[in-house]
């Protein structure tokens, strides 16, 4: 059986870059910590790491290892988190997964809003290339996914995606880059150096094609997967870069840059992606069926019940809402199922208000 504990060293290895970084954060020796992972590797009869130069890399073994370890100390984290909390005031935990080419301040004003509900919200973000966070979306590791563009058709997970808004694009530079571009916006533009976003996005492509139609050839200098690593460049005076006009003056103040043109017609998208969570009616003679996902407490039922009496309900259909839907007073007494209710208790009154509509449309 795996020692965790020598696993965690190796993760936390994999994690910092090297045994010394890792040694300072976990209290121990360099020879300590190399020891025990050594061990490990005896242990599994086989090489985590190898060394090239001075450098430890992980072979490929170690990086499957890496993805699996990174499962389990999330899994024991969100644990741990789970059984400090008492069951009556434990906050709604709301996990989204972030793309990484959506700017963190435009990230930060769609979550906003969920901070000033009246039940206290205990936000994770986890941020990544959009197809890994469809595949946490899809085994409820997540709840919500941002991006700036909607689910690929291609996408093995069922669910929507919404359009949330759009806006325009500006351009930025440093003011000293900015005083040595010659002419008029967007002509000033051309051999200028550029930072694009990196390869796939949707903003790339648009910026790309809208300065084709300009008839504009900048100098590209850098691509970028993380938004924030292009406007650190760009702060540095790497060159020109692009993020959406919502957020002009919170770049212009936090990077020390300026606005040195708005492209019009260029427009940036965002969404967000969520499971499906269906509710199915069918009516045979005078008796309905109603289907909801997820494990329903039974008061939910009832109350649908009371207004339709001629009804037969059904949970966990579909298999596509794995998790308990509990009542307020039994979120606020606790238990088993309250305290590891995946959905906020308000789930059920909507499956109940879902079914009724639906039950009156077949009238």
């Amino acid at each position: 059986m795996i020692n965790y504990k020598q696993l965690h060293y190796f993760w936390r290895v994999a994690k910092d870059g090297g045994i010394t970084r890792a040694s300072e954060r976990l209290h121990l020796t360099p020879q300590t910590l190399s020891g025990q992972i050594a061990v490990l590797e005896s242990t599994l009869g086989v090489s985590l790491f190898r060394r090239v130069g001075r450098r430890l890399e992980l072979t490929d073994l170690g990086e499957l290892a890496l993805s699996y370890a990174d499962e389990i100390f999330r899994a024991g984290g969100e644990l741990e988190e789970v059984l400090r909390s008492s069951p009556s005031g434990r906050p709604l935990l709301f996990r989204v997964g972030l793309a990484d080419v959506l700017p963190k301040s435009l990230a930060y004003r769609l979550l906003a809003p969920a901070m000033q509900l009246p039940e206290p919200v205990h936000l994770v973000c986890r941020e990544d290339k959009l197809p890994r966070l469809l595949a946490e979306l899809a085994i409820h590791h997540l709840d919500l996914v941002l991006s700036d563009s909607p689910m690929p058709a291609t996408a093995e997970v069922k669910g929507y995606s919404h359009k949330l808004g759009e806006c325009g694009v500006s351009l930025f530079a440093r003011p000293d880059l900015a005083a040595r571009l010659r002419g008029e916006f967007p002509a000033c533009l051309e051999g200028a150096p550029l930072l694009l976003p990196g390869e796939g996005t949707v903003l790339r492509g648009h910026l790309l094609r809208w300065l084709a139609a300009q008839d504009i050839k900048p100098r590209i200098v850098g691509e970028f997967d993380d938004s924030a690593l292009m406007r650190a460049f760009g702060q540095g005076g790497g060159g020109v870069f692009p993020a959406p006009t919502l957020i002009a003056r919170e770049v212009c103040q936090q990077d020390g840059v300026r606005v040195i043109g708005q492209a019009e017609t260029l427009l940036e998208s965002f969404y967000a992606a969520c499971r499906p969570a269906e509710v199915q009616v069918i009516r045979i003679g005078p008796w309905s069926f109603v289907g909801w996902p997820g494990e329903v407490f039974v008061e939910y039922a009832l109350a649908l019940k009371a207004q339709a009496p001629d009804t037969f309900v059904i949970s966990l259909a579909n298999g596509e809402l794995q998790g308990y839907i509990a009542t307020e007073a039994a979120a606020i007494e606790g238990g088993y199922e309250a305290s590891n209710a995946l959905f906020a208790p308000a789930s059920g009154q909507l499956l109940v208000s879902a079914a009724l509509q639906l039950l009156g449309e077949l009238e």
